[in-house]
């Protein structure tokens, strides 16, 4: 799935250019010309250690699940487990 989600993120920097092009001269029969999964809207955030679509923290990258484990691990600089 990371894999699938590379190939993608490769696709939609290919073809931003063109489709801001079609997008602006108003041609929809180009728009579908294109492929799928070239459209930003189809990308998915991910974690990039396990690949897991949910739970995903945009500040570190990773979903919450390995999140957790790093920090309980002291592997992320400055997080710490709150306690009161």
């Amino acid at each position: 799935m990371i894999a699938r989600e590379v190939k993608r993120k490769k696709l939609i920097d290919k073809y931003a250019e063109k489709r801001k092009q079609l997008k602006a001269a108003g041609d929809s029969v180009g728009l579908q010309k294109l492929p799928k999964n070239s459209c930003p809207t189809r990308a998915r955030n991910r974690c990039k250690l396990t690949g897991r679509p949910r739970g995903y923290s945009r500040q570190f990258g990773i979903s919450r699940n390995t999140f957790r484990e790093m920090a309980l691990n002291g592997k992320i600089p400055g997080v710490v487990k709150a306690s009161w």
